[in-house]
C-alpha cells in the first residue's frame, strides 16, 4: 500500500477502501475522490480551498480543528478536540496536539493538531505542523509522517530524535524542500533513524 501513498511537502493522499487526503495541496488535477480530509491547523499550505476543491466530491467529510470553526468555507466538516477519539466512515482517528515549543508559529493554545488514523489495521500518525513536545513524544503508531524542513517546524535532526523516541515501522519526512528546508533534508533524517526502523522518501 505504501507505494501508492503520495506525499507532496505536507499534502498526504493514502488510497484504500477510503481515499483520504491531508493538507491537500498544489493537487495538480481535478480529482474530486476524497471520502475524508483531514486539516491540521489553517496556514495556506494545509488549509487550501482551491485544493480542497480539486479533492472534494458530494459526500466528502472535511476534519478539522474546533479553532477552525469560523475559517471553513466547505460543507459536511466535522470539528474535532485535541486528545479525543473518533470514528467517521467506518475510519477510527485520534487527535494529538501540534505545536512550537521554542517558536511562535503554532503557539499550543491554538488546539492545532495531528491526526493517527487507522486504515486496515495499520495506524498513520500525520503529525503536522509541530516541534518535538510532551504530546507527540507518547504517539503508538505504525508509520509516521514528520515533518523535518526547520524553521517553522522540527528541523531533520529533530524530527529523527521523535522518530527514534516514538518508534514507528516507519518513517516519512514531509513538509521540507518547498516552503521551508532544503530537498536534502529528508535523505539526512533517514540517515538519522534507529536501524530498527525504515525511513521512505516520497518527495521527489
Amino acid at each position: 500500500m505504501l507505494e501508492n501513498i503520495s506525499v507532496f511537502h505536507s499534502s498526504i493522499r493514502i488510497p484504500g477502501s477510503k481515499i483520504i487526503y491531508f493538507d491537500p495541496y498544489k493537487i495538480d488535477e481535478e480529482y474530486n475522490d476524497a471520502d475524508l480530509i483531514f486539516i491540521t491547523h489553517e496556514h495556506y499550505d494545509h488549509y487550501s480551498k482551491e485544493d480542497i476543491k480539486k479533492v472534494f466530491k458530494d459526500d466528502s467529510t472535511i476534519v478539522a480543528p474546533i479553532s477552525m470553526q469560523n475559517k471553513i468555507e466547505f460543507k459536511n466538516v466535522y470539528f474535532v478536540e485535541p486528545n479525543k477519539e473518533y470514528n467517521l466512515k467506518d475510519i477510527s482517528f485520534s487527535t494529538v496536539r501540534a505545536y512550537n515549543v521554542n517558536k511562535k508559529f503554532h503557539p499550543k493554545e491554538n488546539d492545532w493538531l495531528g491526526y493517527i488514523v487507522n486504515i486496515e489495521g495499520t495506524s498513520y500518525y500525520v503529525a503536522g505542523d509541530t516541534d518535538i513536545n510532551e504530546d507527540n513524544s507518547i504517539v503508538k503508531c505504525d508509520i509516521a509522517f514528520l515533518p523535518c524542513g526547520g524553521t517553522y517546524t522540527m528541523d531533520y535532526k529533530e524530527a529523527a530524535k521523535l522518530a527514534n523516541t516514538i518508534k514507528p515501522k516507519i518513517a516519512i519526512p514531509t513538509h521540507y524542500g518547498v516552503v521551508a528546508g532544503s530537498k536534502e533534508d529528508g535523505s539526512k533524517f533517514v540517515e538519522l533513524l534507529d536501524a530498527e526502523i525504515e525511513g521512505i522518501i516520497k518527495i521527489k
